[in-house]
């Protein structure tokens, strides 16, 4: 088994969202001991955006592609080749401003590509990344789950199917920034969280 793990927060240190997606990690390795990781750490090593000089990358053909873009293209491939070696998928994601943190969308950005991970066809799109499974922690200031304002989990769920992936879990931890008590109470849910969501 591979597991591939995202850390997305900005945070070099004490990330809510990095501890949690350690924890999934280390309940799935608990039952596959021979399990191979591969950590790839966003905050640290920030992919590129999308801009238009990677478009222009994108949609040059390979063998006409300057050392540059070709530079640019392979920065893509590595992380698209990750995400399809892998067989679970582990994310850990904190909430900024009502979304995602920047670093993931970049990282989205780069792992959806047409003909590669997704495909448009008479029927209407599909995804090439079957038969894998998403864990996702979530982590939270506020409490906004089942809310209008939790626009992270339907958009997640929606990018993740679109490329195939349409068995995702996620753990919440929300209440974050609200006390040390509520803190305590959000990573402990947290943690049982995980756990049923493994054993789904």
């Amino acid at each position: 088994m591979k597991i591939l793990q995202i850390n997305s927060s900005a945070r070099a240190e004490n990330s809510h969202s990095t501890r949690l997606a350690n924890a999934f990690v280390e309940r799935l390795i608990a039952d596959q001991p021979d399990a191979v990781l591969t950590v790839r750490d966003l905050g640290h090593s920030p992919h590129p955006m999308l801009d238009e000089g990677a478009l222009q990358a994108l949609f040059t053909p390979a063998d006409q592609r300057t050392s540059e873009q070709a530079a640019r293209v392979a920065l893509d491939d590595a992380l698209i080749a990750e995400i399809q070696a892998s067989d679970i998928v582990v994310l850990g994601v904190p909430m900024y401003n009502f979304g995602v943190p920047a670093q993931l969308k970049n990282w989205m950005d780069a792992i959806a590509r047409a003909q590669v991970t997704f495909r448009y066809t008479a029927t209407g799109p599909e995804g090439l990344l079957k038969g894998k499974k998403v864990y996702i922690a979530l982590t939270r200031g506020g409490k906004y789950r089942d809310t209008p304002n939790d626009t992270q989990t339907p958009y997640l769920k929606t990018f993740f199917g679109f490329l195939g992936m349409t068995d995702v879990q996620f753990a919440y931890a929300e209440g974050l920034a609200m006390g040390p008590e509520a803190e305590q109470l959000a990573l402990s849910s947290a943690i049982e969280q995980i756990e049923q969501a493994v054993l789904a």
